[in-house]
């Protein structure tokens, strides 16, 4: 009876442990995030596709674009006609939140891109990085906003 309980014990044990050898420690995943953040921020990012849609190369003849500026968590993007900018915070986790910013007031032909793209800023909590792809979302739909990076 008694060597049963300590067989139990010990599987309970060894359960318990395993599960924390796959667990990142804090400093690890500190310095994961740190790598992802340099690698999203001070590169241009090229709009490719906003909610769902393909976004042509340039828009009222300009290319829309996003661009993170690490050194005063500020951004600056357009959607092919207006300069949109303000702050950003990178967080733990791919966890990303815009503060709505200021803009230029040009009347463009064509502004759909644009009111989509400043919308999308503010409603993101989140990227994800796939090679040279970043997707701005929200919670776990679908993207917002896909960006391809500039070389």
């Amino acid at each position: 009876m008694r060597s049963t309980q300590y067989i139990t014990l010990g599987l309970c044990v060894l359960s318990l442990s395993a599960c924390s050898i796959f667990k990142k420690t804090a400093k690890e995943q500190t310095a994961e995030d740190a790598k992802q953040s340099n690698v999203i921020t001070d590169r241009r990012w090229k709009l490719v596709e906003l909610a769902g849609k393909p976004v042509a190369d340039k828009v009222n003849g300009k290319e829309p674009f996003l661009l993170l500026q690490k050194s005063d968590s500020r951004y600056s993007a357009s959607g092919g006609c207006n300069g949109i900018g303000g702050e950003f915070t990178l967080e733990n986790n791919g966890r990303i939140k815009f503060a709505q910013g200021m803009s230029t007031m040009m009347a463009c032909e064509n502004m759909e891109v644009e009111q989509e793209l400043s919308k999308a800023l503010i409603t993101a909590d989140n990227y994800s990085l796939s090679g040279d792809n970043l997707s701005l979302n929200k919670a776990r739909m679908a993207p917002l906003a896909r960006f391809k990076a500039v070389k």
